[in-house]
């Protein structure tokens, strides 16, 4: 299966931001509703500037966007990200499915010249 770089980068992109628990948390938290940078630096036991950075790469990701409200970054959640990730999984899980069934047919298979066994 070829795949195009530029999509390959994308899911690299999302499943990186999404590998990381801090990122993870502040993803979920987007998905219950807004909230500002500075609320959710007040949540974690990192400085304001690291908070930013996460936000900054799941941004990048395509899994949040912000908008400015008055003096406040505030977070979104992008809800189209996750179902590019589940495509990706889905695209993967078939790889697999389709390589396990290959190895199950060739072992199922007798080899030349051995007797089957009955």
């Amino acid at each position: 299966m070829v795949v195009a770089k530029d999509t390959e980068r994308t899911t690299d992109l999302l499943f990186k931001a999404l590998g990381d628990p801090t990122r993870r948390d502040i993803f979920g938290r987007a998905i219950e509703g807004e909230l500002s940078v500075s609320a959710l630096a007040r949540l974690y036991p990192i400085s304001f500037a690291a908070v930013q950075k996460h936000v900054a790469m799941l941004e990048r990701a395509g899994l949040v966007s912000k908008h400015r409200r008055g003096r406040e970054q505030i977070v979104r959640a992008e809800t189209d990200a996750l179902r590019r990730a589940h495509a990706a999984l889905d695209r993967l899980e078939s790889a697999w499915r389709g390589r396990i069934e290959r190895i199950d047919e060739i072992l199922d298979k007798p080899e030349n010249g051995e007797p089957q066994c009955q």
